[in-house]
């Protein structure tokens, strides 16, 4: 049975901005309730019934036209219903704010549409930054800042009528597989619930909810292991590498780096770990494959290969990782605080087991989209999902037996014309991303859906701060590597981020640090030049 349940107590309702100015008057209106503004816009909280059941709200960064964003802040033993704005227009909810969820609540915003069928769009994210993933190696070699790769949804969405919540996402109840209805007789596709308590009723559900790192596959990598997938990761591991460097400063001993995998992610943090720790740090890079990003273009593993050569990474190929633990001596040259063991054992024959010793241990091998944790208790199957936990997609990004819910990203499993699955890339979801919004459009203007088509670009990759190495599809065998690599990936990449606002920004500090970097290193060559006449 759906969880359904109606509540007066608590609910976040944005003021319209003809009726901004009378808060005092609606208070007035409205026993138990207070008025407080955030920005530009108004929420009521129902105090009474909010002390009675222990609630308490938190809405920040709501500014503009229509953009805003809202937190519950602690959760509610009974469930509340998220009251949309207009109860006759579309109600589409996006779990998850990555390529997938915030590129199709851009587009569907940016779709013209008739007065009464504008959807209204909620995004919901446990994070209150999108992250251009892609770019997260170069918070750790300094090229670019924080606000440029993962800026926060509220400066993103804030000229926009998207509605933000940062919360996660604990159950799904869809009800369009079995003909009902919701409470309203609305026609309702079925509803989320929170783990802060609210659930949220929606027409249409989008599934963008990513992968998370699988870290449970190897004892001890949970406990000692750092992966590197979000901008939370990122901020740990340049914290865990500043702590090292501090305590190595004037010291002769290495900072020693084991990286677990060798596909794009693992190669990328080899290549730009080493470049900045230079002679004061030791890189090992362990793979169960014999080569390195086994599915890359070849000219994209041959630049990647003369790098990490060049920087003198050490590679482990043919091993996978047994077990890590903590050093018995918990105290290291380095380290004053521990230091981690690796078992190795080999997966190919003519190979011994070999122990290494490391500082930090950064996890790049395995994910599980979080789709099974979501299912209900009493109903774990109705998703239809594949072995990797991804949910089985048509060819229109809807899910199988479930018309008003679609899947993109991380979250969907769509196979290509030969029948393979697409590859979990910013790529495909940034595609698909522009799919699904069309698909939504047409869907509730009842036209026809387009069939999702992946067009593979080619394939990109950082090797440094000035170095990369970009293969693209349309021209067979030719791979830009190198300081040329590197300017057209970061060309790339500007163009791909999600608003015109935020490109110019960016684009604009790319430009003063490249132009800041051009006049040092003409400072510094003329110097050579005159100290060597």
């Amino acid at each position: 049975m759906a969880q359904f349940a109606l509540s007066a107590s608590a609910a976040a309702l944005p003021f319209k901005a003809g009726i901004s100015r009378g808060g005092k008057q609606w208070s007035s209106l409205v026993p138990g309730s207070s008025w407080r503004k955030f920005g530009t816009r108004f929420f009521s909280v129902h105090s009474q019934s909010c002390q009675r059941k222990g609630l308490r709200f938190v809405a920040s960064g709501a500014v503009g036209n229509g953009g805003g964003t809202a937190e519950i802040a602690e959760s509610n033993k009974a469930p509340n219903m998220y009251a949309w704005l207009d109860k006759k227009k579309p109600r589409v909810c996006i779990l998850g704010g990555g390529f997938g969820g915030l590129y199709t609540a851009l587009r569907l915003e940016s779709l013209v549409w008739p007065d009464d069928k504008k959807p209204q769009v909620l995004l919901v994210d446990q994070s209150e930054r999108f992250v251009f993933k892609p770019m997260l190696y170069e918070l750790l070699s300094g090229e670019v800042e924080a606000w440029e790769i993962a800026p926060r949804f509220s400066d993103l969405i804030a000229n926009t009528g998207i509605q933000f919540f940062q919360d996660r996402v604990k159950v799904l109840s869809p009800l369009d597989h079995l003909g009902v209805t919701g409470p309203t007789g609305s026609g309702s596709g079925g509803t989320v619930q929170l783990e802060s308590g609210l659930i949220i009723e929606y027409d249409w559900l989008v599934l963008a909810l990513g992968a998370q790192a699988k870290l449970d596959i190897v004892p001890g990598a949970a406990e000692f292991a750092l992966p590197f997938s979000t901008f939370e990761d990122a901020c740990k591991v340049e914290n865990k590498l500043k702590n090292l460097e501090r305590q190595n400063f004037g010291k002769d001993n290495l900072i020693r780096v084991a990286v677990v995998g060798c596909g794009y992610s693992g190669v990328e943090l080899a290549a730009t770990i080493s470049e900045r720790l230079q002679e004061k740090g030791k890189v090992q890079a362990i793979n169960v494959e014999t080569t390195i990003c086994p599915t890359a273009p070849p000219g994209n593993r041959e630049a990647a290969m003369k790098v990490l050569s060049s920087r003198k990474v050490e590679l482990l190929l043919g091993y996978f990782v047994r077990c890590i633990r903590r050093s018995e001596s918990l105290v290291s040259p380095v380290n004053e605080l521990e230091t981690f063991i690796l078992e190795l054992q080999p997966s190919q024959r003519g190979l011994q087991n070999q122990i290494l010793e490391a500082d930090i241990v950064l996890w790049t091998v395995g994910s599980k989209p979080p789709l099974p944790e979501l299912e209900p208790d009493d109903r774990p199957y109705e998703l239809p999902l594949n072995s990797r936990g991804q949910a089985e997609t048509d060819e229109n990004l809807r899910v199988k037996g479930h018309p008003r819910i679609f899947a993109v990203g991380d979250s969907s499993a769509l196979r290509d014309s030969d029948g393979r699955l697409l590859p979990a890339t910013a790529q495909v979801a940034f595609q698909q991303a522009d799919f699904a919004g069309w698909n939504i459009w047409a869907a509730i203007n009842d036209r026809p859906l387009l069939p999702f088509r992946f067009q593979n670009l080619g394939e990109m990759m950082t090797l440094g701060r000035n170095d990369a190495a970009i293969t693209p599809s349309f021209i067979e065998g030719l791979t830009l590597e190198g300081p040329v690599g590197h300017a057209a990936r970061k060309l790339a990449y500007l163009i791909r981020l999600p608003t015109d606002e935020h490109r110019l920004k960016v684009g604009v500090s790319w430009l003063a640090k490249s132009a800041v970097d051009t006049v040092a290193s003409l400072q510094s060559t003329l110097t050579k030049v005159l100290s060597s006449s």
